[in-house]
């Protein structure tokens, strides 16, 4: 028994929709190919979406500094926590971490994770959870009680 499907294209909503695509030029004095040239332009959601990171989660919406120099200490701060973030983001990407983790769930099994120092000793990180340990390994870095 064979099923026969018959698909009918409604040209007009085709032409509809068509005619709202639009066109774009990219300009590059470096970049010559043309699907290079467009996955950086795609790509620019990345910055947008590290601002939004270091407005919301790194906390730069207000800066509540009292001098430049503070503000100067902040930013490199956020900064240095931004490539943390880039990498985190890269490697979950290509261990293929974002089937089981968000980028948020992910940081929030490591916001628990309790490091420990008294003066005239050495720091002691608290106990790790399995779950933790697996997440650092798959982001290739050695998890920190294991220094």
């Amino acid at each position: 028994m064979s099923i026969r499907i018959t698909i009918l294209v409604r040209q007009e909503a085709t032409d509809e929709t068509k005619k709202n695509y639009g066109y774009f030029a990219l300009i590059s004095n470096d970049i010559k190919d043309s699907i290079e040239a467009l996955e950086i332009y795609h790509n620019k959601d990345l910055v947008e979406k590290a601002f939004g990171n270091l407005k919301e989660r790194l906390n730069l919406r207000q800066t509540l500094v009292s001098s430049d120099l503070s503000l100067d200490g902040k930013l490199f701060v956020e900064f240095i926590a931004l490539i943390y973030l880039s990498y985190i983001k890269k490697e979950m990407q290509d261990g293929d971490l974002f089937k089981k983790h968000t980028l948020q769930s992910l940081l929030d099994e490591f916001d628990v994770m309790e490091y420990f120092k008294q003066k005239g000793f050495d720091g002691r990180w608290g106990e790790m959870t399995n779950r933790q340990t697996r997440l650092y390994l798959d982001l290739s870095v050695t998890p920190p009680s294991l220094h």
